[in-house]
This record gives structure tokens, C-alpha cells and sequence, in this order.
């Protein structure tokens, strides 16, 4: 059976909340409240995400942080310093670019069809 995105979206917000009351009131490095509540959150946000997947086909952009520090993702380490200077002094980023009024006018349906999503957090 398929749970309901809107319960599974409330419990979510529930454990949220729990969350924040046990980190504002932590005692110590290891609390066991504040431990207990990021486990309940990162449940309640899979719980949500499997609903909103089987529901609606649909996923958030977020992942449960594991804590696996095994894999580095280090790209930059195998380029060359001189092209990392390049980066960043990239002619995109001049703040006097001429045809850029600083305002965000977002993308077209057309636009989005062919958008990957690339995760470049590190």
C-alpha cells in the first residue's frame, strides 16, 4: 500500500520540528534526544520521498546525509593549477556585463526539457 505524500509530508514537517526542539535544548556532543530526532527526520524524509515517488512519479532534490567519508570527490585534483586560476577568473562573473540587469528570468518549458541536474556540493 502506498502511503499518502500529504500524511507522509506532515509527519515530515512533525519531525522537523522535533528535530529543532531537541537540537535547541542538546546536551552535550552526543545528546541521545538530538540523535533520535535526526534519525525520526531522515526517516519521515523517506518515508515522504518513496510517497511522492509512487504517487506522483515525482523526487526532491535532497538526500539523507550517510556521514560515509570514504568517498572523496576530488575533480580538482587532477587538473592542472594553472586552469583552476582560470576558473576562477572567469569572464562570465565581471560585474560589468553589459546585457545582465541582475534579475533571474528563469527558464522556459523548452529550456528545461534537456536540463541535467549535476550535484557539484562537495
Amino acid at each position: 500500500m502506498t502511503a499518502d505524500p500529504r500524511a507522509t509530508l506532515t509527519a515530515l514537517v512533525g519531525a522537523f520540528e522535533r528535530h529543532l526542539e531537541a537540537a535547541a535544548s542538546r546536551r552535550g556532543e552526543n545528546d541521545p534526544t538530538v540523535v533520535a530526532a535526526y534519525r525520526d527526520l531522515a526517516d519521515a524524509f523517506e518515508n515522504y520521498d518513496d510517497a511522492l515517488m509512487d504517487t506522483y512519479g515525482e523526487v526532491t532534490p535532497l538526500e539523507v546525509y550517510s556521514g560515509d567519508d570514504d568517498f572523496e570527490d576530488d575533480e580538482d585534483d587532477d587538473l592542472e593549477p594553472d586552469l583552476l586560476d582560470d576558473d576562477l577568473n572567469d569572464d562570465d562573473l565581471d560585474d560589468d556585463d553589459e546585457e545582465d540587469d541582475g534579475r533571474y528570468v528563469g527558464l522556459s518549458g523548452d529550456d528545461t526539457d534537456d536540463l541535467e541536474y549535476e550535484d557539484t556540493r562537495k
